[in-house]
């Protein structure tokens, strides 16, 4: 990738906000790393009760129940989030851990194997999929099925929406399984739990899961081509985590900070709400721009450099306070388990063919890593 740009450097310097039209509405970004920060933990003024709404753009158009928990406020939200964070949390058992493990070196093998490799639809996709079924428990033959979505199942390539609701009759099927015959796996984990003393409602349900499947697709796969991609360019950051395994840890984290694919989340005023001298009318929408957050120079020395051993970073790619992203352990797994294996398997990767990711908005383009990425890797 070229040189890392930062479209929202001139706005959060002077007023700290930036308003912007998407989809025909106009948002109110909020862009500093302490403001947005604030924000995200006050859901009385930024309300995350807002069904479709919370991603940018909204949803209505292709899904038809309310994402859980994340479209949801305290308490409810503190009620429904624990009824899946086991499951999440999953990433952090040992067994779990060494699943990731044989699917990773199982990946690099085939990838060292070949002359070059796709990395966003050949490497990234299948293993973020794949990894997805250890984390839900479902048989892994499951992870050919989401394979075959593609890399976003709501949207195509130009960021159009798709058509149909393959993913909704899909989960309904899982239920109707799970019902019928309740095993260990995430879908029947759903069939048998309760909320406040009764079953979830079926939507309830599919709002879980829908979440499970569409909130860590992209972001998994893109950070895992824009990571290599990196790694590419800099050859000689391999060889400063091979010098030190202990700053896999904080590498991951720099690069969850630096390629953030999620750029923004919606949140609702409730009233008329004054967001840095800008009024927001009540029921309108603002933005929390993690991505402007993650390069405030207030928080970050020289953030446009990418440091592997950046320390402290207190990036925000995964959210702040009640909904940081329940997904978190999983990412991380996957990434530091992915620079790893590199370090001890990989000589050097050499970029063959690279398109660029853009986001075009009407007020910035910021770069999302990569549409295509073949690259050559060189064992060890």
């Amino acid at each position: 990738m070229p040189a890392f740009s930062d479209p929202f450097r001139e706005a959060r310097s002077t007023s700290g906000v930036m308003k912007c039209p998407f989809h025909g509405e106009d948002i109110t970004m909020i862009l500093r790393h302490e403001d947005v920060r604030k924000a995200a933990k006050d859901w009385q003024t930024f309300s995350s009760d807002a069904p479709f709404r919370v991603p940018i753009p909204s949803e209505e158009e292709v899904r038809t129940m309310r994402q859980l928990p994340i479209e949801t406020n305290p308490p409810e939200h503190t009620d429904y989030r624990a009824i899946v964070e086991p499951f999440f949390q999953r990433s952090k058992d040992p067994a779990m851990i060494a699943q990731v493990e044989a699917l990773m070196d199982g990946m690099l093998t085939q990838a060292l194997s070949r002359d070059s490799i796709e990395i966003v639809n050949e490497f990234a996709l299948p293993i973020q999929s794949r990894a997805l079924t250890h984390l839900l428990n479902v048989p892994a033959s499951e992870g050919e099925t989401w394979i075959g979505w593609g890399i976003h199942v709501f949207k195509v390539t130009g960021g159009e929406f798709k058509k149909g609701n393959v993913l909704e009759d899909y989960l309904h099927a899982q239920f109707d399984r799970a019902e019928a015959n309740p095993g260990e796996d995430f879908f029947s984990a759903l069939t048998l739990a309760e909320y406040r003393g009764r079953k979830l409602t079926r939507e309830e349900m599919m709002g879980f899961a829908n979440l499970a499947f569409a909130g860590g697709r992209d972001t998994i796969i893109h950070t895992i081509s824009c990571a290599l991609g990196y790694l590419a360019e800099h050859h000689e950051a391999l060889e400063f985590l091979r010098e030190d395994p202990k700053r896999i840890t904080l590498a991951s984290e720099e690069f969850f900070r630096v390629f953030m694919p999620l750029t923004h989340i919606g949140r609702v005023c409730p009233a008329d709400t004054d967001v840095n001298g800008v009024t927001v009318k009540a029921g309108e929408r603002i933005s929390l721009a993690w991505a402007s957050a993650n390069f405030d120079a207030d928080a970050f020395p020289q953030p446009e450099e990418v440091r592997l051993d950046r320390k402290p970073n207190p990036h925000l790619s995964f959210g702040f306070g009640t909904h940081l992203c329940l997904g978190a352990p999983h990412a991380r797994l996957i990434l530091r388990t992915l620079l790893r294996l590199c370090c001890e398997r990989v000589k050097r990767i050499t970029i063959v063919n690279a398109a660029e990711r853009v986001e075009h908005e009407a007020k910035f383009d910021r770069k999302l890593g990569y549409e295509s990425l073949t690259v050559k890797l060189e064992a060890l």
